[in-house]
């Protein structure tokens, strides 16, 4: 099923869009890693995605600030690759900050990535996806799509709204063999939530490692860190034939956060 199909991954240099760039390619997928990264560091990446078995890779720049290069990494996926199959909306940054304090340009910047790029390339991929008669949207939320923590208001905020659009897809999207769904990871060890500890052991006057014992794992019943591969399983399974009925829908992997 997944084999040939045309994958888009935002923000897949690292992290877990990297882990799901390297599930989709041992699986056959063709694949479009999307970040910010120096050209050797690309090429690295791209040449181990082909050994793990991708049928074809590509890198694109687009800036998930700036809706006309968002429009251009999937047209250019397109034209390459034939088709869009998969849209894997996982591009996201962090600031932690009080919200008397939280940067203008920041929270601009984190709605931007976080929801607004979700928003332009599902609206550039969908008619490509509809001529197809056949599409996967995956968006990766968070935890914080469903639930709120302190000094994270503009985070929560695009994450919520990350939910919201994933149902409004789906409805629009229902009749034409494509599906929309959200993955709601808790906290996963990444590049982004290292960057998080420092952040928030700093808005709060605490240790960093007070910060991952107290504050991020303190909700998490499992007392564990997500692990990428879970994430990069769960979009899989979406991408699926098996997941041909499911759409709309969020699904948590928090380690029991949001069960509270």
């Amino acid at each position: 099923m997944i084999k040939n199909k045309s994958v888009i991954i935002t923000g897949s240099t690292s992290g877990i869009g990297l882990g799901i760039a390297q599930f989709f390619s041992k699986k056959g997928a063709k694949i479009c890693i999307n970040g910010f990264i120096d050209n050797s560091s690309i090429e690295q990446i791209l040449n181990q995605l082909k050994t793990l078995g991708a049928d074809a890779v590509m890198y694109h720049a687009a800036d998930m600030t700036q809706p006309t290069e968002i429009e251009d990494l999937v047209n250019s996926v397109n034209s390459k690759f034939s088709s869009v199959d998969i849209l894997i909306n996982n591009a996201g940054i962090q600031y932690v900050s009080p919200i008397e304090n939280f940067p203008a340009d920041m929270y601009e910047k984190i709605i931007q990535i976080n929801m607004s790029s979700s928003f332009y390339a599902s609206k550039a991929a969908i008619p490509i996806m509809k001529r197809n008669n056949w599409g996967r949207i995956i968006n990766i939320a968070s935890a914080h799509g469903v639930v709120a923590s302190p000094f994270k208001s503009a985070y929560v905020m695009a994450k919520h709204g990350i939910l919201g659009l994933t149902k409004t897809l789906a409805l629009e999207t229902a009749q034409f063999g494509i599906t929309a769904n959200a993955i709601c990871p808790g906290y996963v060890l990444t590049p982004l939530v290292e960057g998080q500890i420092k952040d928030t052991a700093r808005a709060r006057g605490i240790s960093e490692n007070e910060v991952i014992q107290n504050v991020m794992l303190a909700n998490q019943p499992t007392k564990k860190f997500v692990k990428i591969e879970e994430v990069a399983e769960m979009a899989g399974y979406l991408a699926s034939s098996k997941a041909n009925s499911v759409t709309g829908s969020s699904f948590p992997l928090d380690g029991g956060w949001t069960a509270h």
